[in-house]
């Protein structure tokens, strides 16, 4: 990384070595995953890698691989460890004869990480950009960036989302997302309230959840809704726990507002204690 855009290419995936970054390109070509095509591009911040190794692959091939920092990035965090090894899309397979230079590189990124051992405090990888929607086995998911909606399919939804009737759920009332991977077995999608415990119920009778099955919810569709629907949770719960200074008032009218409980104070309808008090509260919100 001694210049600026260099590139090391592998198979189905090309590196390109920012100062700050590493700008990650996928292919589209009939063998590249369907994640990594549906991801497109991904720029990994350094402070967002907590190591990188390179290691023997398989037929004449060596592997870098950068390690995200747990909790920088909602697509890895979504994926909770379900993503098989073909599928990581941090991983870059490249031909054995490129191994001296894979591993200049890997040296180059270790020596540039700064935080490698604490998780990050927010997401620092973008999450994949809304609107998405994928069709599950018994409805329609979508996500607009501020809600998400489920509509059921006449065929699949259980008779309990069906009198629940078509759910919206905004961002700010969810607390995340649990993703569990259609390549296993009884995979679904479920949303997590932010201020209640989640029912203890089977995803297929959960209004709040839509479930996979063969051909529906692939990885390379929930998946990177999931990691989008967490990033705007995330993004929502960091709002709303910034405290809002409280307005302050109208210098005229606390004036008069004292005015009048002196009025009332020499009226004797307001004791000399109720009035000093109230006096003072008045003040404050000056």
């Amino acid at each position: 990384m001694s210049r600026m855009g260099d590139v090391l290419a592998g198979f189905h995936a090309a590196w390109e070595f920012e100062s700050d970054s590493v700008l990650i390109r996928y292919e589209r070509g009939i063998r590249t995953p369907k994640l990594f095509q549906a991801l497109g591009e991904r720029r990994i911040p350094l402070e967002a890698i907590a190591g990188v190794t390179l290691t023997p692959g398989r037929r004449g091939t060596v592997v870098l691989r950068a390690e995200p920092r747990p909790g920088a990035d909602p697509l890895m965090e979504a994926a909770a460890g379900q993503l098989k090894e073909h599928c990581d899309p941090y991983r870059l397979v490249v031909p054995a004869e490129r191994e001296t230079l894979a591993e200049y590189y890997a040296d180059e990124l270790r020596a540039r990480l700064t935080e490698p051992g604490r998780p990050a405090e927010r997401f620092l990888v973008a999450a994949p950009e809304a609107p998405l929607h994928f069709k599950a086995y018994d409805g329609k998911a979508s996500f607009d960036g501020t809600s998400v909606s489920f509509r059921w399919s006449w065929t699949g939804a259980s008779s309990a989302k069906w009198k629940a009737g078509d759910q919206s759920f905004p961002v700010a009332g969810l607390g995340g997302v649990e993703w569990r991977s259609p390549e296993v077995f009884e995979g679904y999608l479920r949303l997590l309230p932010r201020d209640a415990v989640a029912p203890a119920v089977q995803a297929d009778q959960d209004p709040a959840s839509v479930v996979f099955g063969l051909g529906y919810g692939p990885v390379h569709e929930s998946l990177p809704f999931a990691a989008a629907v967490l990033a705007a949770v995330r993004r929502a719960g960091a709002v709303a726990a910034v405290p809002v200074p409280a307005p302050r008032r109208d210098p005229a009218d606390i004036a008069e507002r004292i005015r009048h409980l002196g009025e009332l104070h020499q009226a004797g309808l307001v004791t000399d204690e109720e009035f000093s008090s109230k006096k003072a509260e008045l003040l404050a919100e000056l």
